[in-house]
């Protein structure tokens, strides 16, 4: 779970400074940078996963294209910012398995990671350049200090449950050393009683944290288990449709691939639980599931995996009220949508960070507060101890719908804006990420910025008020005045004057209706 996040150099994030609970929802408007948070936090994951080169191209870039290392760097006019650093604090898992399936056990769960990179360039014009680590650490923060560091709202129980363990030596990774002397030492769970691996900086292909094993540091491992779970969701509606193969993988893909194969797997686990019952399609999770989608289609009555022996397929199926059945490929993109996050929800097994972007996408506005709360139910319930139940798993959502930022609750919204900052006589617009006031962000610290009422209000109310059409003269003079009142312009303003067709927002039965848009608005 991440729990903070400092980014500076990185695209448009400078200096940026954020902390999440278990569901956050970043409101903006288009081109803000809010993206760019969530790309920040896929490039940590890949950082972790594999060669440094390999997680900076899996990065989009402003135009959605991979390929350019540099354009990961905050850019202003031609210059590129020199170096880029990250900071991240976490709620690991406290077990887990590493690449050789070892099992491994975290002596605390507790973490802060740190990493810092710049670019290298390379003269060869098939190389995009690279990136050098100046800066790698990993260190525990002491569950006598957990309390202020997590301080959205909260049970004592769950943080108990999730933030265990205790160490006395501080570093699991550390960097010691300047330019081509610079260490980045691996310290053992054992602490000072075991020797750390030390290696040269210069030339690593990958950060350290993405070479750990069982072994060597546990705790080291399952930190970066957990940033590899940071994933981003991006739900397409040809994947989701698909059929699965029965040799299909059982987990959720990211584009939402193998819904099919992960739901009949969830229902072939139950079934195991309960012998008695023969029939696949009783199993307990359909009956879940649909009662989810009830919340979005009301005449929904079942649903299930329809396996084919012959061709080995396994399909998703819904049947309406009527009797009427539907394959996956005949559903709408918003009910594959909602159905593909219900079944991540039933999953006990997927724990981590889940990001997605615009999740009113496909949603009848009416449907909005359906899939938020189903959202917030997939992340974690901080009321409620760590368990089966209740996994630790994490939701943050972006989105520029007024309907949703109206929709969730004040204490999980931060607004994205763009900021102007001067800095060594540079001139450059930044994001920030800023919170409500009265929220439990606003007690982090005096630096907290917080998103005035009239921005907030602008972002929920974007209908322009009511405009007063011009009569024929009123326009013939605007005419006149625009091109000089030549001749021209004199035979133009002989024209009947253009109506603008009536909006909705403009018609007078219903703008005592609109929330927020007074009367005296529209005179």
């Amino acid at each position: 779970m991440l729990t903070r996040l400092k980014v500076s150099g990185f695209k448009n994030l400078v200096d940026v400074d954020v902390r999440f609970g278990a569901f956050t929802c970043v409101a903006g408007a288009n081109g803000t940078g809010k993206s760019n948070l969530f790309d920040a936090i896929r490039f940590l994951g890949a950082l972790a996963d594999g060669p440094l080169i390999k997680a900076a191209l899996s990065v989009r870039d402003k135009g959605g294209r991979t390929g350019d290392v540099r354009s990961l760097f905050h850019q202003v006019g031609d210059r590129y910012a020199d170096e880029m650093s990250f900071e991240a604090e976490m709620i690991v898992p406290s077990e887990g398995i590493d690449d050789l399936g070892q099992k491994a056990k975290a002596s605390i769960t507790f973490l802060r990671y740190t990493v810092k990179l710049a670019y290298r360039a390379d003269d060869s014009l098939q190389s995009p350049g690279s990136l050098e680590i100046l800066k790698e650490e990993l260190v525990h923060i002491n569950l006598g200090d957990a309390a202020k560091h997590l301080i959205f709202p909260h049970k004592k129980n769950w943080r108990q449950s999730a933030v265990k363990g205790q160490r006395r030596a501080p570093y699991f990774i550390s960097t010691k050393g300047e330019g081509a002397e610079r260490i980045i030492k691996l310290h053992k769970d054992g602490g000072s009683s075991g020797r750390p691996l030390p290696r040269l900086a210069v030339n690593l292909p990958r950060t350290v944290l993405s070479a750990t094993n069982a072994a060597e540091s546990p705790t080291a491992l399952l930190a970066r288990r957990e940033m590899q779970s940071w994933r981003l969701l991006q739900l397409e509606p040809s994947s989701l449709r698909q059929p699965d193969e029965f040799t299909a993988p059982k987990k959720l893909g990211t584009d939402g691939s193998h819904l099919a194969a992960t739901l009949y797997h969830l229902s072939r686990s139950q079934m195991r639980e309960k012998p008695e019952e023969s029939d696949s399609e009783a199993a307990p999770i359909y009956a879940q599931v649909v009662n989810r989608l009830a919340d979005l289609i009301e005449d929904v009555d079942k649903v299930w995996i329809d396996r084919d022996d012959r061709r080995e397929l396994l399909t998703l199926m819904v049947k309406s009220r009527d009797g009427t059945s539907y394959p996956a490929r005949a559903l709408s993109d918003g009910t594959m949508r909602f159905l593909a996050l219900a079944v991540l929800e039933l999953d006990p097994e997927v724990e981590g960070l889940i990001c997605l972007e615009e999740p009113e996408n496909g949603i009848h506005p009416e449907r909005i507060p359906k899939i938020l709360e189903l959202l917030k139910d997939i992340a974690t319930d901080v009321e409620e101890p760590i368990g089966l139940d209740n996994p630790l798993r994490q939701v943050i959502v972006n989105t520029h719908s007024p309907a949703v930022v109206g929709q969730v609750e004040d204490n999980s919204l931060l607004v994205a804006e763009l900021k102007e900052t001067v800095r060594e006589s540079q001139r450059f617009k930044r994001v920030c990420f800023s919170c409500l006031p009265d929220t439990w962000r606003q007690t982090d610290s005096e630096k907290t910025s917080i998103v005035s009422k009239g921005k907030l209000m602008a972002y929920l109310n974007p209908v322009s008020p009511k405009q007063p059409e011009l009569d024929g003269e009123e326009l013939a003079t605007q005419e006149s005045q625009s091109n000089g009142g030549d001749r021209t312009t004199r035979q133009q303003s002989k024209r009947k004057p253009q109506r603008k067709p009536r909006r909705v927002v403009d018609r007078e039965d219903l703008q005592l209706l609109i929330p927020g848009l007074a009367p005296h608005l529209l005179e």
